[in-house]
């Protein structure tokens, strides 16, 4: 154990004497136990010039080996050393989900579990559970994170929606009357119109010519402030349509194939917290409009 922590610590710092810091030893202790580790392995681990050392091709396929392995050791030492309050979990979300659908409803479960905290981070990468220190996640897509178990929350309903004002100017009662209206959509689904069209056998708008925004909730923001139609997620703007401050003038949804998703390594099923907050949600999630 103690080569394989002094091999990581190098290749993470990418230095023996900074690995020797971090490790509390001496630099030549953390070149012997490499050495050592090199000899028992039979390969070379690092190419080494003059005093500078780099992970060779050989090193960095064995660090991404044993790397979670170690990760996961720290983790279960540090539980046991620090324990976790056994009320209290972390959870990593997608910020739109977190702000207009996770965070309105937490209260809910403070009713229900006033002992139990959920800490949110925002994140929208897909990261290793054993490198971080994550109970779960909010993941969209497909049930696909890596070494992860996954409880599908709702599929996604996407809904067109105008403000009261350009309603006014262009009356739409037809999926026809949405080709006389400014067409918005958001920068990573530029085929939605295309798509959305297409039910009713229409041709759809040039995709490369409609106005784009790269987050939904500026779309919204454009489509409020008269900017035009735009196809947006309805568990996003559930309060600009409740203010009526958006409006649904032909109710025609267009179901993505993406999903929503909470993403958890096995571990976290073992921890009570965990545990409550995902029957909690399970049953939030039977209405999620």
């Amino acid at each position: 154990m103690a080569m394989l922590h002094c091999f990581e610590a190098a290749a993470r710092l990418g230095s023996f004497s900074r690995a020797a810091e971090s490790l509390h030893l001496t630099q030549s202790a953390v070149s012997r136990h490499i050495s050592n580790l090199e000899q028992w392995l039979g390969a070379a681990l690092f190419a080494r010039t003059g005093r500078r050392v780099a992970l060779n091709e050989t090193g960095h396929a064995f660090l991404e080996d044993i790397g979670p392995a170690l990760a996961g050791i720290r983790r279960a030492t540090g539980r046991l050393m620090d324990p976790e309050p056994e009320h209290m979990i972390e959870l990593a979300v997608l910020p739109s989900f977190g702000m207009r659908w996770l965070a309105p409803r937490l209260p809910r479960l403070t009713q229900a579990h006033p002992d139990l905290v959920v800490n949110l981070s925002a994140r929208t990468d897909i990261f290793d559970f054993t490198r971080e220190a994550f109970h779960g996640a909010i993941h969209v897509g497909g049930a696909d994170w890596p070494d992860a178990e996954h409880d599908l929350l709702f599929s996604e309903l996407v809904v067109p929606v105008v403000a009261p004002a350009l309603l006014e100017r262009h009356p739409i009662s037809s999926p026809e009357d949405f080709l006389h209206v400014p067409l918005l959509v958001q920068s990573q689904r530029r085929d939605a119109w295309a798509r959305w069209f297409a039910m009713f056998g229409l041709p759809g708008p040039e995709i490369e010519n409609l106005p784009n925004a790269s987050h939904f909730l500026m779309l919204a923001q454009s489509v409020k402030a008269g900017g035009g139609a735009a196809l947006l997620p309805s568990f996003l703007i559930t309060p600009e349509l409740t203010a009526g401050e958006l409006i649904i003038p032909f109710d025609a949804p267009l179901i993505e194939e993406r999903s929503y998703w909470l993403a958890f390594p096995e571990s976290s099923k073992r921890i009570k917290a965990f545990a409550l907050f995902r029957e909690w949600l399970r049953r939030e999630c039977q209405d999620p409009d």
